[in-house]
């Protein structure tokens, strides 16, 4: 995590991504810093460059909703980055306590092993896998853990043969727990699991210093399973009433399809799932077999 102020890091972040001709500014000669100047965005924003400092230095702490959507114009953020903007302005005694990272509801796990067919798993918002079913199990059964999302995509060796489209996944790893972090700007797993990843990836570290934020989409993903092969999976992420920032995901096969067969492969040795709950609940002294 960077020393400076979450607005203040998103703010530049944002601003030295941008080029002059962007946002229709003549470029004149050579710059010494990268992106947009401060008083560049200010002109743009119609604030005075003393006032877009302070927002930028976290000395100005309440800006309007106004000048909110002014800075977000300036930097041509879209819904869901200036969403995150806002968010990053809300006091501390206005955010939810409430992160998401616990247990799993149990009408919530019976619902998901009643799925035979359809992989469907739970994450935090630090995409920690919090509960699957057996045939999500079954689907991750290549990586080293099915623990973390963005830790297998950056950090275990099978990652990059298990997605087939490795950059896309990256990117939306990084984008999504950016996003939560808007929500959550002290959420100690977040700053671990971004430390963590951090150290171990340096395009991890690179990505999450561009600050980039985005929700799942509902695009479709090419994965290759090192028994079954290329499956190409539609899937919905679905927010979890009653546990507010837990997503659970569904993977899904088109009818008759290669990757139906696969799926069916799947399930005929998938193990039983191992659930977070499962888990708390062992005796430290268990045996693991």
């Amino acid at each position: 995590m960077s020393k400076g102020t979450p607005l203040g890091d998103f703010l530049r972040a944002r601003r030295e991504a941008l080029k002059p001709q962007d946002v229709g500014l003549p470029e004149h000669g050579r710059r010494r810093v990268p992106g947009l100047r401060r008083e560049e965005v200010a002109l743009l924003a119609g604030v005075s460059s003393d006032y877009y400092i302070r927002l930028e230095q976290g000395r100005e702490r309440s800006p309007s909703p106004q000048v909110l959507d002014a800075v977000a114009q300036a930097l041509k953020l879209d819904a869901e980055a200036t969403d995150h903007l806002n968010r990053l302005c809300l006091a501390a005694s206005q955010r939810s306590r409430e992160y998401g990272h616990g247990d799993v509801s149990a009408q919530l796990l019976q619902l998901m092993d009643g799925w035979d067919h359809t992989p469907a798993f739970v994450v935090g918002p630090a995409l920690d896998i919090l509960a699957a079913n057996a045939l999500a199990t079954a689907l991750h059964g290549g990586f080293d853990a099915f623990d973390n999302l963005a830790r297998m995509v950056f950090v275990d060796p099978a990652g990059r043969d298990f997605y087939q489209e490795w950059e896309r996944a990256a990117h939306s790893c990084v984008a999504e727990i950016r996003a939560a972090y808007g929500f959550a700007p002290d959420s100690a797993r977040i700053a671990e699991v971004v430390a963590e990843l951090s150290e171990q990836s340096e395009e991890f570290a690179d990505l999450w210093q561009r600050h980039e934020v985005k929700g799942k989409s509902q695009e479709g993903k090419h994965l290759k399973h090192p028994q079954v092969g290329d499956l190409h999976i539609a899937f919905a992420a679905f927010t979890v009433n009653g546990a507010p920032h837990q997503q659970l995901v569904v993977y899904q096969a088109e009818p008759a399809s290669p990757t139906a067969a696969a799926f069916e492969a799947l399930r005929a040795t998938a193990p039983a799932p191992k659930n977070a709950q499962d888990v708390a609940a062992e005796p430290a002294d268990a045996d693991p077999a």
